[in-house]
């Protein structure tokens, strides 16, 4: 079994994080039934946050009685002091627990520092001095936003996008973190759904030891491959060698990665698909991005404003219209048959 140690935290766990995302999508039953496998079959690190609506009470209902058998992390979005309270007592109640492991800054666009004006980091000491929670993090998809994180030496751990479409200065945020002793959980370990390949995805995570993945999980199929790495950790191949060389041929540069900080649309245009649909119709079964429902998302993007405020939300600074546009005009030519998906 691989492990991981979360830096200075000395939190050691299954290198196979459950991200509590998607459970916003499926019952309270089904939720819980997932939460429960995953711990059972060795999962011991679970993260959610305010943001995703139910998930912290799904949480909550799963390990109720249990708190001491696994670890939590959460996050608040609150841009002020008053908020972070409120976030985090919210946060207790729903996860039915006095204390959150790793509570994380939700995607800030500055980090928050002792004694700055937001007041997030004085409020986030006096929480941790209270018992309320463990270790201090925070989570971005912002590369300067990160490493001044990082050279703060202020944080525990830091989330980030990583994977095996990483660029040689999201590597170099990796090794940062392992030099300084801070955690480093990665997000998004499949790319929003363009990687395919789980165990490629995993066997690459795999060759740094200080990395935590977590992953998105919704239906029991997900898991049941997650599970299946705790005894048999995919290793890297040349045959995955050469497929992560031809996804990195195919997908680095200027795509989506469907984080979705640019919604919502104002003219109602579900950004965080629209604007990667061509890939997403190459890279898994396209009949449900072809369906009646499919189109009339796609055709949305005829109603764009061009207010611009998905490119200027967007952290990788992405001319998200264009790429709208482009992938408007695409789709259009598969469902005229012009192009063969």
């Amino acid at each position: 079994m691989s492990t991981v140690r979360l830096g200075s935290t000395e939190i050691i766990t299954n290198k196979n994080g459950f991200g509590a995302l998607p459970i916003q999508r499926i019952s309270d039953h089904d939720a819980v039934y997932l939460l429960q496998k995953a711990y059972e079959n060795g999962m011991t690190y679970f993260d959610t946050a305010r943001w995703y609506t139910d998930s912290e009470h799904k949480v909550g209902m799963a390990f109720t009685g249990m708190r001491d058998k696994l670890y939590i992390a959460t996050k608040t979005g609150a841009s002020n002091a008053e908020d972070f309270w409120k976030d985090l007592e919210t946060s207790l109640n729903n996860l039915q627990t006095d204390y959150i492991d790793v509570y994380q800054f939700h995607n800030p666009a500055f980090c928050p520092k002792p004694g700055d004006e937001s007041g997030l980091y004085d409020a986030a000491l006096k929480a941790k001095e209270q018992g309320k929670i463990k270790h201090i993090g925070i989570t971005n998809h912002r590369l300067s936003v990160a490493n001044e994180a990082i050279e703060s030496g202020l944080y525990e751990t830091l989330q980030f996008p990583f994977c095996y479409l990483a660029t040689e200065k999201d590597i170099e945020l990796v090794e940062k973190c392992k030099e300084k002793d801070m955690g480093f959980v990665a997000m998004k370990a499949l790319s929003g759904g363009l990687i395919t390949n789980s165990a490629a995805a995993y066997a690459y995570l795999g060759q740094y030891d200080n990395v935590l993945p977590i992953w998105g999980v919704q239906r029991e199929s997900e898991l049941d491959e997650f599970i299946s790495y705790i005894a048999n950790p995919p290793v890297m191949t040349k045959e995955i060698e050469e497929l992560i060389a031809k996804d990195r041929e195919e997908l680095l540069g200027e795509f989506c990665r469907g984080c979705g900080y640019c919604m919502p649309c104002p003219a109602g245009i579900e950004i965080n698909n629209c604007a990667r649909m061509s890939l997403l119709l190459r890279r898994s079964p396209s009949e449900g991005h072809l369906s009646k429902e499919g189109q009339e998302k796609m055709m949305k993007i005829e109603n764009c404003l061009h207010c611009n405020q998905c490119k200027s939300k967007c952290p990788y600074g992405l001319d998200t219209p264009a790429l709208l546009a482009r992938n408007l005009e695409d789709y259009k030519n598969v469902l005229a048959g012009k192009v063969q998906v």
